[in-house]
């Protein structure tokens, strides 16, 4: 099997586009909580926030001119979080259809119309606010269940593009724009809403995913067979490398899938990491806040740092899996597992450390960063993982792991916020506890019952004996 060379080729230019895709999906889904700090009137956004006195306070105000032409709204804590929790109720509710889907009309236009969908959603959002905050909280689960296509449409797409001993570096690379659009829009939509005006984060991020979304629907193709410029060596390397991987049948088989214990192994790892994952992306200015007297919203750039260093971390990672399967013949089992334990006991081990350091900021961006970082190992353990169980089926299982893995998204903060009451230094030690010792059980069930072969049940006439 001749290897086709990357620069250039069709399934290149597919990573490429879908790494942009998925850089403005995460700006669209960011964005609202930068924006939000400027849309709540100043007195009721500090409403009784017990902020602890353990830390003295680091003031670092600059007073440059900013902006106050946006309109504000008066919504206390409690709506935020609503507003802010919508978008998981509609992203939750469409994952396993959206894998589904994608097996049946192909990822292309599920993919596109996902993110198609998101940003004109983002384009009404100044609108809904201005219609009141049911409206918004209802424009912002549309964005959800825009939102909650795009995983599985995209494992459904690289089951007929990635060719096995490429899997990690194409799947690392398309899912790194997620973390790179947390890094540019956390720190930007700050700028933006400085100097000009909080609408415009909605209308420059929205403007850009229908942008894009012409160049998607131009240049992409939902197989090899299908493309239009792709080179005839190049079809012919996917295709020969994906024979024995797939499957003819046009049944789903949802019984042996659902009693598949390597696929169960995958639902508890992508719960646990999110866990964390989640935690940390909504309650981390809290906790720099709060307890560090440290202002992680003046510092947009201290705030994007981890998800930058989770970005590298995905990229080399991806290349180095491959590396490890193609060149020195390591097990794809072997790779999956290590990665994994790499990406979740890392992460637990500093993120433990960081309620221990006392006031040292500095030592606590640091520990974050580096939790965070090592986080990265994980896209090429567990979450590449289904293509190598089932490729027929891949996006079908990441919808199903991916429902599971929204639920720490919905009630890891609130179960955070409840235990960090009076915001002492040991509620929060706590916090972190619980993250820690929940990726701990992850990564452990993943390296007991994982799998890196193409599961029975996965390959068409499964219940004849292969020989």
């Amino acid at each position: 099997l001749v290897s086709v060379p990357a620069c250039c080729s069709a399934r290149y230019n597919l990573a490429f586009l879908a790494c942009l895709g998925f850089f403005l999906l995460y700006a669209l889904r960011v964005n609202l909580s930068v924006a939000l700090v400027d849309m709540v009137e100043p007195n009721i956004s500090l409403a009784k926030n017990v902020t602890s006195n353990v830390c003295p306070e680091h003031s670092s105000s600059i007073n440059a001119p900013r902006n106050t032409t946006g309109e504000k709204y008066s919504w206390d804590a409690d709506t935020q979080g609503w507003i802010l929790g919508s978008f998981f109720y509609g992203y939750i509710i469409t994952q396993i259809p959206g894998g589904y889907l994608a097996s049946r009309i192909g990822g292309k236009l599920l993919l596109g119309f996902g993110i198609f969908g998101t940003s004109v959603f983002t384009l009404l959002t100044p609108v809904a606010a201005n219609l009141g905050v049911g409206y918004l909280i209802a424009v912002r689960a549309l964005e959800g269940l825009g939102e909650g296509v795009t995983f599985p449409a995209m494992h459904s797409m690289w089951s007929s593009w990635a060719p096995p001993l490429e899997r990690s570096k194409l799947l690392s690379i398309s899912y790194a724009g997620a973390q790179l659009g947390t890094v540019v829009s956390l720190p930007l939509s700050g700028l933006i809403c400085y100097y000009m005006n909080w609408v415009y984060v909605f209308y420059i991020f929205g403007a850009l995913g229908v942008l894009w979304w012409f160049f998607w629907m131009c240049l992409v193709s939902d197989t090899p067979e299908t493309h239009r410029s792709i080179s005839h060596a190049e079809r012919e390397y996917i295709l020969s490398s994906l024979k024995d991987q797939l499957s003819t049948q046009k049944s789903v088989p949802w019984r042996p899938m659902l009693q598949s214990l390597p696929l169960w192994a995958i639902v508890v790892a992508h719960f646990s990491y999110n866990w964390t994952f989640y935690t940390l992306l909504t309650l981390l200015p809290t906790y720099m806040k709060e307890i560090l007297r440290f202002d992680a919203q003046e510092n947009g750039f201290l705030s994007a740092l981890p998800y930058f260093g989770c970005w590298l971390c995905i990229i080399l990672s991806g290349q180095i899996a491959d590396y490890l399967r193609e060149k020195q013949n390591f097990s794809t089992v072997c790779v999956r597992k290590c990665f994994t334990l790499i990406g979740m006991i890392g992460p637990a081990v500093f993120l433990v450390a960081a309620g221990f350091i006392g006031c040292n900021y500095a030592l606590a961006v640091a520990f974050v960063t580096i939790s965070t970082t090592l986080g990265g190992f994980c896209t090429s353990g567990y979450s590449i993982n289904h293509l190598d169980i089932a490729p027929s089926y891949a996006g079908i299982l990441l919808g199903i792991t991916n429902s599971f893995a929204t639920i720490p998204g919905m009630v890891g903060p609130v179960i955070a916020k409840n235990l960090t009451h009076n915001n002492t230094v040991a509620e929060w030690q706590m916090v972190f506890y619980i993250a820690a010792s929940i990726n701990l059980f992850g990564a452990i069930f993943f390296a007991l019952f994982a799998s890196g072969e193409v599961q029975d049940w996965a390959v068409s006439g499964y219940h004849l004996h292969r020989n």
